[in-house]
């Protein structure tokens, strides 16, 4: 069956999933720069999830690019990556307003594993569907970043026990790892002709 529908419905998602999260930034009340200092945590978290959720869909728009069609398998994994993001903004939100405590910042770093593991999934079946020979499957190879990524993710819940700041940092290197738009299937497909 074709993608279409569902690169569509995975960008609706993504864009509420962004809107949710841009909401839950409350104007303050005072006109002074002490009222917005109060809400630098919330603001922190917004940013860091901002680009968590826009490097997913980057990398989901890359991938999908390169495939051809889809099939069951391939929407439901689709599904099972966007639940985990539907719950971004929930986690986002807690995390900002109890100013990077414990428990939120343990779930935030679930949140991130369950992604990570969501879209390996997801990418796993697109190219047992393609074929190990496809264009996408030479452009994932081994994924050594994505695997790296949530390894770190789980390490960092382990650290919150020690520190949630120092968990906060670790999300945020890995963020920074992922910033910089991954050119594998773009450079696989120009090599293809079919970028």
């Amino acid at each position: 069956m074709g993608k279409g529908r569902l690169e569509a419905f995975s960008d609706g998602v993504i864009a509420i999933i962004i809107t949710i999260m841009v909401l839950e930034l409350k104007v303050p009340h005072d006109a002074t720069w002490e009222a917005l200092r109060h809400l630098a945590p919330v603001f922190l978290s917004y940013v860091l999830s901002f680009v968590y959720v826009g490097i997913y869909w980057n990398n989901h728009h890359h991938m999908l690019h390169a495939a051809k069609s889809v099939n069951g398998a391939i929407l439901w994994a689709n599904l099972f990556l966007l639940f985990w993001l539907s719950l971004v903004p929930f986690v986002t939100a807690w995390m900002g307003e109890n100013h990077f405590a414990q428990l939120p910042v343990i779930a935030y770093g679930v949140v991130m594993i369950m992604s990570g593991i969501a879209y390996s999934i997801l990418s796993k079946l697109l190219i047992k569907h393609h074929g190990e020979n496809s264009v996408l499957a030479a452009a994932v190879g081994s994924d050594t970043k994505g695997k790296a990524s949530v390894g770190i993710y789980a390490a960092a819940v382990a650290v919150t026990f020690v520190h949630p700041w120092i968990a906060v940092g670790m999300y945020f290197v890995v963020a920074c790892v992922w910033f910089i738009p991954d050119r594998r299937i773009e450079r696989k497909m120009k090599q293809e002709g079919r970028g």
